[in-house]
């Protein structure tokens, strides 16, 4: 089984982006025997990291795309987001450009729903240390941006997750110990479905 998980590039302030120190964290410790963890970088530009996506999903055809983001607000919070939106992209990236009609896909759906069932997921997983909650808006940025396009081209067959900002609690360890745990649940999800 292949599995894809990416995180972002520094953007604003966050010369640091806890995201892909979370994602290089988790791919140290890897995913077990039976998966292929590929991870990748994506910018913080609406255009590109699309692209990037789009890549994914033709060239490598993973089981599951996980992509990980920085909640600047979630104080010490880890958020599983259930679905992307297609509309409402009024802010621009760090390359200054907007997406043509403020939407991810011209002749996509309003909204794209995971295949993961990210409530099950909520209610069967603790992580010592941090709180888990569920989300049905990823916030009309990059993040939901690239989630869409993901669920999109996946077929719904991806997953977002958001992490807050690096801090002396939250290490970047203790995220990967945590998109460990927690990827391992959606890919027994994934399993129960091919079964």
């Amino acid at each position: 089984h292949l599995s894809f998980s990416s995180g972002f590039g520094p953007f604003r302030q966050y010369l640091v982006n806890s995201s892909w120190e979370a994602v290089k964290e988790l791919s140290k410790r890897g995913l077990g025997n039976n998966v292929d963890l590929r991870i990748m970088q994506l910018p913080v530009a609406y255009q590109k990291a699309k692209e990037q996506v789009f890549k994914i999903w033709t060239t490598l055809q993973p089981l599951l795309t996980v992509h990980v983001g920085l909640a600047s607000a979630a104080k010490g919070l880890i958020i599983l987001e259930q679905c992307g939106k297609n509309k409402g992209y009024q802010e621009m990236d760090a390359c200054g450009f907007l997406p043509e009609g403020a939407c991810c896909m011209l002749d996509g759906p309003e909204k794209i729903e995971s295949t993961i069932n990210m409530k099950t997921l909520w209610k069967s997983i603790s992580v010592e240390g941090i709180g888990i909650i569920f989300s049905r808006d990823a916030g009309r940025y990059i993040c939901d941006y690239t989630y869409y396009a993901s669920l999109y081209y996946g077929n719904g067959r991806a997953a977002f997750i958001h992490v807050p900002p690096l801090s002396p609690s939250v290490t970047a360890a203790f995220l990967g110990r945590a998109l460990q745990s927690i990827i391992l649940e959606m890919l027994k999800q994934c399993g129960e479905e091919t079964e």
